[in-house]
This record gives C-alpha cells, structure tokens and sequence, in this order.
C-alpha cells in the first residue's frame, strides 16, 4: 500500500472516530498497525478509540509501550494524561500533562488539558490561566473557547461565558455542544437570533448524531421557554432517542448490580476502618433531587468546603463489585477485601486532600453513591449521609430534559428511566432498614416549602453549630458544575414543584413503568 492509500485509510478511521464507531475503529487501526508499525498517528488514534469506549487501561498501556521506543513523543504524553484524567487520577494525569509542557510549553492541548485538571481542584485562577495563554498563543481554538465558556457559566457570569460560546461556533458551526449550552443561560423568545440559527442548522444533512442531539436538546429547552410543550417534548425526546441509540444501554446490568449490592448486604455486616480525621458529609439520591441545591446551603457554612461531585467511590466499588465474588462460602470477608477498602479510603482522602486540605468538613455530592451507602459508612465511619428524594414524576421528567456527561446512560428512555427510579427505589428502602440512624432523607418538596426550618435542621443533623449564611445559600460564589448551576444561584423557588405537570401526557411510558 502506498502512503497516498493510508492516508485515506487513516482519514476513514478519524472519520468513524468522529462519529464514535469505536469499535470499528479500533479493529481497523490494529490491522493497519500491524502493517505500518511506524505510523505514530495510528497509536493516537487507537488511544482516542480506547478512551472513547471508556477503556482507558488499554488506552495506558498502549501508549506506555509506544514511549518506549520515543519518550518525547508529546501526543502519546497527552493521550496518557488525558487517559489518567478521564480515571480521575489527576495526579498522574498532571504529571504527564506537565512532561509534555517541559517538551513544548505552547502545546494548545497540554494546556488546554492542564486548565481542565485545575478547574476541576477548584484552582479557578490557575485554570484560567492556562486557558488565557492558550489564548494568547491563538485566538483560533475552538476547544480553549469552549473551556472558557463553560468556566464562567459555572462561576454565574453567564455575558462572558456567552462571549465564548459565540466565539466557539463561529469557528465551528457543528460543536453543537456550544449552542446547547447557550440554551441553557438563554430564555427564548419566538424571534430569538440564536433559537433561529438553531432550527436552520438541524437541517443540515452533515450533522452526526452526537451534533443532532446537542440541537435538539437545546430546542427542547427554547420551547419550553416559549410555553410550546409540544414541541418542546418532541425535540426532547429525539435528544433521547439519539442517546440511547449511541449509548446502547441495557436495564439489566444495573437490574444486576443492584441485587448483588442487596444480597451482599443481606448476609453480612462490615467492619469499620479506623476513622479519618477528615469529616465528609455525602450528599446522594437521584440525579436532579435537589442535591446541588443541598450542598450548595451546607457548603455556605463556615466551616465547610463543597467539593462537588467526586467520582473515585462510585469508580472503585462499582469495579469490585459487579461481579459480587467477594464473599467467601462463609459469608464472610476476606482479609485482602478489607485491605482494598483501606486503600480506597486512603486514595480518596488524598484526593480531596489535593482539592481541599483545610480542616473544614468536605462535602460529596456525587448522587449515585447512593448506591454504595453500605461502604461508605464502613470506609469513613465519621461520615454524614444526606439522602436526597423529590416527587418521582418531577424527578424523572427533570433528569429526561438533560443531557448528562458520564454514567447517567439510564436516563435517556423513558422506561429505562422508570425502572432504575424503581430499582433506586428498593435500594434506599434496604438502607434505610439497615442502616436506620445513620441516613437524613430530605424531601425537595418540604425543604422548598419550608426553607428556613428545614435548612436548620438539616445543618443540626451534620453536626455543624448554625450559621446564618446557610440561609443565604444563594450568594455562595462556590463554582458550580452541574446542569443546577442556574438554578442553585437563585433564592429558593417553587416553580420546580410539580414541574412535570405540563408534559404527563407525553409521559405514559414513564408513569406506566413506575411505582406508586
């Protein structure tokens, strides 16, 4: 094969990565691979397909293997610590970050890549730094932009952020990410320019699912603006339908999960590690029950650092425990099991060590650890666990409408939606029998309804002498990086209540599907 008929070998592949055919591409990159040992971009590209499928390991050691034979390769360094990062070991992720800065201090990537790893510690100056000299290097990136964007949509000053977002589609139309998230800071009229422009590109042939259903997401929510909830929910719902097809997820893997964590727990009881001196309050439930809103009043706290959501607990356990062998025919827990925990008790104090290394009680408010409320209250025995609970149809709806980065793949069909609800159901039933005392569950409702003596009680419960800020939740300047960091800004309102109300007719496969 001559190099002109690689070469458009290779741009097929990117195209297929472009358009997330992960597994094709990483079948067709190996057969190339084997032929032109010596294309580095191959290598690139297999990582990109790894890390696309979320198997970062491969993506590692792919990469690790290919330094060997150039350590300065800096698109293998970044990969790697792309990789790291996806992980959450930002410590690694940094290190390789910074050997690639060393090589060349203007790599737009490394940059790019480091101003991400900073946001996400909270280190909100540093961040923008190095998104500022990426800027400075060329004004013509589109991801430096869009990093920019989002930084300051989640500091609340949303004229900036717009700036940049307009900035981003100017240099490329199809990062549709961009409009969806000008949706969001946006409240629409019918002669809006941007809910025009949005229309007019949908049409556009050369779109791949994953552009389509950023537009469509983002006109779900103009139509609801505009009061037009027919509309509204049929964008939404091909979103959804999008998602789904690209995620390919199936119910009964956390069908599953779900009942090796319930009979696990049902034949045995852990043992407590040895307390960490540094306090956690874990903010858990459904995804869009009220958890940012949560940590949002207890991080206003003097005392108190909010360190948002931290995927490590959700990352270990989940790993260790879908296969449920961790039992012996004793029911009983092996030696090895326990020194496991300890070392995920300690990677996760180091972590939000490097986040937060203050005295101050540390919140968590990844809403999925409500699945592993078993270990957590062995792991960190001082530990507080906040549930968080909202009316089912108001929940479900509210998560339906938004498109999730990460492990939320339940969310994108009604009746997937429906059953985990149910399945989340169950599972806090079971806790909250095992574990009587050591759970506050918080409705949203009572907690709108009646601010003040809710918010007082709530703080009571984490231990905390009151602080009259708690009250005034909504000029906490903490960074917000959920789809809540509107809404959690604002003083409390009630137009979230019975949110669901104008759509219940579109919504029969999701009432039909959960229970009363």
């Amino acid at each position: 094969m001559d190099l002109k008929k690689l070469e458009n070998k290779i741009n097929i592949i990117k195209n297929k990565l472009r358009v997330g055919n992960s597994d094709e591409v990483i079948r067709d990159t190996k057969s190339l691979i084997k032929k032109f040992s010596d294309q580095q971009i191959l290598y690139n590209i297999l990582s990109l397909a790894y890390q696309q499928k979320g198997e970062n390991d491969k993506s590692i050691d792919l990469l690790t293997n290919a330094l060997k034979k150039n350590p300065k390769n800096i698109f293998f360094l970044n990969n790697i610590g792309v990789s790291y990062y996806n992980k959450k070991n930002l410590v690694e992720a940094e290190y390789y970050f910074k050997r690639v800065l060393e090589i060349n201090p203007n790599y737009i990537n490394a940059l790019n890549n480091l101003g991400n790893l900073k946001k996400d510690l909270d280190l909100l100056d540093e961040a923008k730094n190095f998104y500022k000299k990426s800027v400075k290097l060329n004004d013509n990136v589109m991801e430096t932009h869009y990093n920019l964007g989002l930084l300051y949509q989640q500091f609340g000053n949303f004229e900036k952020s717009l700036y940049h977002y307009k900035k981003t589609l100017e240099l490329n139309p199809k990062f549709t990410k961009a409009d969806h998230e000008i949706a969001m800071i946006t409240k629409y009229s019918s002669k809006n320019k941007h809910f025009l422009d949005i229309q007019k590109k949908l049409t556009n042939k050369d779109l791949n699912d994953f552009e389509k259903l950023e537009l469509h997401f983002a006109l779900g929510k103009a139509y609801d603006d505009l009061k037009d909830y027919k509309n509204s929910f049929f964008h939404i719902e091909r979103a959804n339908l999008l998602k789904k097809k690209i995620t390919k997820y199936n119910i009964k893997n956390d069908v599953k999960l779900f009942d090796n964590i319930k009979s696990f727990f049902s034949k045995i009881s852990l043992n407590k590690l040895n307390s960490n001196k540094k306090k956690i309050i874990f903010i858990l439930g459904m995804p869009r029950s009220g958890t940012t809103l949560v940590e949002q009043i207890i991080s206003s706290h003097k005392n108190v650092y909010g360190g948002g959501e931290i995927p490590i607990l959700g990352q270990a356990f989940y790993e260790k425990f879908k296969n449920n062998n961790q039992l012996n025919k004793n029911n009983e827990i092996s030696i090895n099991y326990y020194n496991e925990l300890i070392d995920i008790q300690k990677k996760y104090i180091e972590q939000i060590s490097i986040i937060d290394n203050s005295q101050k009680v540390f919140t968590d408010k990844a809403p999925l650890n409500f699945r592993w409320i078993g270990f957590i209250l062995s792991v960190f025995p001082n530990s507080k666990i906040i549930h968080c609970k909202r009316k089912k149809i108001d929940n479900c709806w509210s998560i339906y409408k938004n498109n999730f980065a990460g492990s939320l793949n339940f969310s994108y069909n009604l009746e997937d939606l429906g059953f985990f609800h149910n399945l989340y159901e169950e599972l806090m039933s079971f806790w909250n029998n095992k574990f009587k005392d050591k759970i506050y569950n918080l409705s949203y409702e009572d907690l709108i309804n009646n601010q003040d003596a809710q918010i007082k009680l709530l703080i009571k419960f984490c231990g905390l002498d009151w602080d009259p800020n708690c009250l005034e939740f909504h000029k906490n300047t903490k960074i917000i990086k959920t789809v809540s960091f509107a809404q959690a800004r604002k003083p409390i309102y009630k137009s979230s209540i019975n949110s669901s109300s104008k759509y219940l007719k579109y919504l029969n496969k999701l009432t039909s599907v959960l229970k009363s």
